[in-house]
């Protein structure tokens, strides 16, 4: 016992250190370097119960190719698994947050032992069904690596076993779960009943009502006095750098950045086609008939299953983990909005990384909180130049990503020749 729970300690030991150099910038003892640390304190948990970028766009973006060797940050897991549905040859996936990596290891044993697509969907499309403890016992449990086990069968602040969050909603837990849940309130506070817009029939009746019921509300003078302080995204995950990216946007102001983004969630795509909007808005998946992530539809699962080995899940941060790969040997990266947290040095320590273990051809994509390359005049020219950034791509990317949070979509190809 003494062993595992050093082994536990350890393990976040690892998640506060890699939090710190990720996230801390400022002095402990500047304002900013407070919150700073109050946010790596926030995201030592559970951050994300789903993952909020589109893993549709992301697989379009990356053209995968069955001999390929794909490096993700996991996040929730989600993309990862859904990523495994274009049939890569391997993929690696590397989080920061131990709670994270318990996550989507969990998602990948569920793959291989739940006894039905149905068992599956009960645990992760509805993830409110005390049937889910049962087969986590029976079925899941003896699946998983020990540190991952301890963590799931580890008791809350609560006194509750952690996996029993799926038979009481598992996605409303969570950093991202209990801000939806305080989003929710607020709305309520201000007047507004998100029930009509998911009764919507059309894109037309969709814009109709959030106009008339939803936007007054996100103009109201109280959100947007709150929204004047980062701490009111944390919820988001999104730390003091990222904040500072979207006060700069356009020189607006981040409650009118809010406001477009929430606008364009619930008013540029049909419902039944997002299942980010069902997320964001009515706080769980539809059906299993409506639209799903890619890995928990039904006629995906028999992939996923026979796939799962293929994925290897680290608790380590992308630059460490690529330090020890051989040139050349990775074909695709995807970084999701991690670079938004990083310095020029951060940046270009990644870069020369990269650089060096992409393929001929490799794809990398990532996402900013606000409309900017990033890369130019922060990582030299000497790498940036064996890279093609594809604009027209980027920007449509951008446009047809159903999430709708981020400001920019971004494709990086390897040159063949500089």
């Amino acid at each position: 016992m003494t062993a595992m729970l050093a082994k536990d300690e350890a393990i976040r030991r690892t998640t506060s250190s890699g939090l710190g150099k990720a996230v801390h910038r400022d002095s402990a003892f500047s304002l900013t370097g407070m919150r700073e640390r109050v946010f790596t304190t926030a995201f030592h948990r559970l951050v994300y119960p789903q993952i909020w970028e589109d893993p549709v766009i992301d697989m379009e973006a990356l053209r995968i190719q069955p001999g390929d060797h794909l490096v993700a940050i996991a996040s929730g897991g989600c993309n990862i698994l859904s990523y495994l549905t274009a049939n890569p040859a391997r993929i690696t996936a590397l989080d920061l947050n131990h709670t994270h990596i318990a996550l989507t290891r969990l998602k990948l044993a569920a793959a291989r032992g739940a006894p039905s697509w149905r068992h599956f969907a009960d645990f992760f499309v509805h993830a409110d069904r005390a049937s889910n403890i049962k087969m986590y016992d029976d079925h899941l449990d003896g699946l998983l690596d020990p540190a991952t086990r301890r963590y799931w069968q580890g008791r809350s602040l609560f006194g509750r076993r952690r996996i029993s969050a799926f038979a009481r909603g598992f996605y409303r837990t969570g950093l991202l779960g209990r801000f939806l849940g305080l989003t929710h309130w607020l709305a309520h506070f201000l007047g507004v009943d998100f029930r009509a817009l998911m009764d919507a029939q059309s894109l037309d009746e969709q814009r109709r009502i959030f106009e008339t019921n939803i936007a007054p509300a996100l103009q109201h003078r109280l959100l947007r006095f709150l929204l004047k302080y980062p701490v009111s995204l944390y919820g988001l995950g999104i730390p003091p750098a990222q904040y500072a990216a979207l006060s700069s946007h356009g020189s607006q102001a981040v409650a009118d950045v809010i406001f477009q983004r929430v606008r364009r969630l619930a008013c540029d795509f049909p419902l039944r086609d997002n299942y980010f909007a069902w997320q964001a808005f009515a706080r769980r998946y539809e059906s299993e008939t409506a639209s799903l992530p890619p890995y928990l539809q039904e006629k995906h699962f028999a992939d996923i299953r026979a796939r799962t080995e293929r994925v290897d899940v680290q608790h380590q941060s992308l630059t460490e983990f690529l330090t020890l790969c051989p040139d050349r040997s990775m074909h695709c990266f995807v970084l999701l909005d991690a670079q938004d947290w990083m310095n020029d040095r951060q940046l270009t320590e990644l870069w020369q990384e990269i650089e060096r273990c992409a393929a001929f051809g490799a794809r990398v994509i990532f996402r900013t909180a606000a409309d900017e390359r990033l890369l130019p005049g922060r990582v030299p020219e000497r790498i940036l130049r064996f890279w093609y950034y594809d604009t027209e791509v980027s920007h449509e990317m951008a446009h047809r990503d159903r999430s709708s949070i981020y400001g920019g979509f971004h494709l990086y190809t390897r040159k063949v020749t500089p």
